[in-house]
């Protein structure tokens, strides 16, 4: 008996102790304030609906933001090396410094110069990818910061501040101003985002706007938080690659880099970013916050990611991206002859362009999807200025591409 009642207490005491943490928890509400990204889903269902219905038909895929070109020879090389480096006791290695192995820092350091931008080893922070370090740079602002992103633009730069609980205000990209805005004096805003090449809709900043930009934010003490994610699209030598090519960002601005779409490591994981000892406290906090809550890139990856830097492999992955941009061209050569207007394409592998004949977004998808058997991304996706535009990608194969611009000229041609 007594082990029952024993039991019974047991059990009181858990269900009590259950509900009085239950009571404490608090969830972060502001999750609740994001809204659900039907995007990419609604895409698949509605693709893989009209596949199994007219399974004779071939589906042509011009949404993937993917690359689809396999990593080019020199980073295979070099990860196979790493890895037999990790079988061997005298070149076996565990824990990475968090910030990155000096031999990529170094690569990275000397790719800048190029550029005719110099940056101290300590400036350069090895990361899993520009999507990871675009969030998580938000840990060392205030919620209190007012944020400023483009509309239309990529989700994550809203999403990850809705989270913190940041106020979101929207820069107006639009057709008139070619979806690259700039400064309005009025406004105020302590963190900037800029993406250029710009995803969605590939418009590129020239020197002159990204000064305006530097300009504004030296004014206002704000930090730009610039994505350079698809610097190695542009081709055009006046046209800047970092935001570091304009004088004074240092003082302003935080760039961040991938080798995602320069080198195909959508799948491997690596990138950069670079925050200056010119911006202070900054500087020291990111290295902080690295070495508290990232283990660092493994060391295969960043050999790999090495040898993306080398004569070789610069050489190579130029090859990828050139056949990319080839595609580009195509499809921005087919909009021109339908008399259809649109950015993008000549240094970016996005290709935005207005709905013929006043189409909303999704009216075109369908309709581009039922007519022709191409898909694309609605605009609507990215934003509200997205709506009544659509986004297409040069990530396909040549042949693919092709067709694909054949049966879109039948159509609007």
């Amino acid at each position: 008996m007594d082990s029952i009642n024993l039991l019974l207490r047991s059990k009181e005491y858990h269900i009590q102790n259950k509900r009085k943490k239950e009571k404490n928890m608090r969830i972060n509400s502001n999750y609740e304030n994001l809204e659900q990204s039907y995007l990419f889903s609604t895409i698949a269902k509605k693709v893989n609906e009209y596949i199994s219905n007219n399974p004779d038909k071939k589906v042509i895929r011009l949404g993937i933001g993917d690359v689809t070109k396999p990593l080019c020879k020199a980073v295979i090389s070099a990860l196979h090396k790493a890895v037999d480096e990790m079988g061997v006791q005298e070149t076996f290695r565990g824990y990475g410094p968090e910030q990155g192995y000096d031999f990529l820092r170094e690569a990275v350091k000397k790719y800048y110069s190029q550029r005719n931008v110099e940056l101290d080893m300590d400036e350069i922070f090895i990361s899993d990818g520009a999507k990871s370090d675009v969030g998580n740079i938000l840990d060392l602002f205030d919620s209190s910061n007012k944020v400023l992103v483009p509309d239309p633009v990529y989700p994550v730069y809203v999403d990850t501040n809705i989270m913190a609980g940041r106020e979101v205000i929207f820069a107006d990209a639009n057709g008139d101003n070619g979806f690259l805005p700039m400064p309005d004096k009025s406004v105020k805003a302590d963190i900037i985002y800029i993406c250029s090449p710009n995803n969605p809709t590939g418009a590129v900043y020239n020197k002159e706007q990204l000064r305006a930009w530097v300009e504004y934010a030296k004014e206002n003490n704000s930090i730009i938080l610039f994505d350079a994610a698809y610097e190695c699209f542009v081709s055009d030598e006046n046209l800047p690659r970092s935001i570091y090519e304009i004088e004074g960002a240092k003082e302003c601005a935080i760039e961040f880099c991938s080798l995602s779409k320069t080198a195909g490591f959508t799948g491997t994981r690596c990138g950069y970013t670079i925050v200056p000892r010119a911006l202070g406290a900054l500087n020291k906090m990111w290295l902080r916050r690295q070495t508290t809550k990232f283990n660092g890139v493994p060391y295969i990856v960043q050999r790999g990611a090495e040898a993306v830097f080398t004569e070789e492999g610069q050489k190579e992955i130029k090859e990828n991206i050139d056949y990319y941009m080839a595609n580009a061209k195509i499809i921005s050569e087919t909009l021109e002859k339908c008399g259809i207007w649109h950015v993008g394409g000549k240094h970016s592998p996005y290709i935005w362009l207005k709905c013929p004949n006043n189409m909303n977004s999704w009216d075109f998808f369908d309709y581009l999807l039922k007519e022709a058997q191409i898909v694309g991304t609605p605009g609507a996706g990215f934003g509200r200025n997205g709506e009544c535009y659509f986004r297409l990608t040069s990530f396909g194969s040549k042949e693919n591409t092709i067709e694909a611009m054949n049966r879109f000229e039948k159509l609007f041609g």
